[in-house]
């Protein structure tokens, strides 16, 4: 990865921190994008104690403006862009009959407009330099039915297809896009969720085969991977990272 520029979004946090280390551990310059700073800072500081450039740049990912404003402002800083990790995400769990309008919405903007936004505008200096790689981090929630979360389910298994159709369409001009579904991961938002429901978050891990819940870092391999030219003959592939099937099958 070394000379290669890395945006991540949801960088600050969870997944997206995780791969941001991975990225620049192996050589990338990275820049972090989220909401909020303080996160993001946090992480630019532990970058650049490993010798990397490293942008910490607040962007509000659901508006395409400000996802245009992301990948102008890498360009003029560090030069160009190689590698697109959209990780922004997440959603809450109700009962099916209780979301609003206006909770859908938002569920499908974050999880789904938000990862086609940002790829739009990333895809254009990758098409025009012959190279690139884009990452989306969907969720084993895309490849299930999950009446708690259908907005966040329905928008997860949208950002699978819409990895296919970004390849269908970008490969042969060199830019390749990948998934990685995400069974449960040891995050703030998984933690946040599980402590509202009232359980313990390492229960989840026993619906596996492994009996424990993913480490941030063990899928940011798998980013680092389709990241890089290890996966060279890869696109559009939804590649499910999960602990294996529990005692159900699933």
């Amino acid at each position: 990865m070394a000379g290669r520029v890395a945006v991540v979004t949801g960088g600050g946090t969870g997944i997206g921190r995780a791969s941001a280390l991975v990225l620049a551990e192996h050589g990338a310059d990275v820049v972090l994008a989220g909401r909020r700073s303080e996160p993001l800072e946090e992480t630019a500081a532990e970058i650049e104690a490993l010798g990397r450039r490293v942008l910490a740049v607040r962007t509000d990912v659901m508006k395409a403006d400000e996802c245009r404003t992301l990948v102008d402002t890498t360009i003029a800083e560090l030069g160009h862009l190689d590698v697109l990790v959209n990780h922004a995400g997440g959603g809450a769990t109700k009962a099916l009959m209780t979301w609003t309008d206006d909770e859908w919405q938002h569920a499908l903007d974050l999880n789904l407009s938000s990862a086609w936004y940002l790829s739009r505008a990333a895809a254009e200096p990758m098409l025009a330099q012959g190279k690139g790689a884009i990452v989306n981090i969907s969720s084993g929630a895309g490849l299930l039915a999950m009446p708690q979360a259908p907005a966040y389910a329905a928008a997860k298994a949208g950002l699978n297809n819409l990895t296919g159709s970004m390849a269908a369409a970008w490969t042969r001009k060199g830019v390749r896009v990948n998934c990685i579904a995400c069974g449960a991961v040891r995050t703030p938002g998984l933690e946040a969720e599980a402590q509202h429901q009232g359980f313990a978050v390492d229960v989840i891990g026993q619906t596996n085969a492994s009996g424990r819940i993913a480490e941030p870092d063990e899928i940011g391999y798998g980013v680092l991977f389709f990241a890089s030219d290890a996966s060279s003959y890869c696109s559009g592939q939804t590649l499910y990272m999960h602990g294996g099937p529990g005692p159900a099958g699933v």
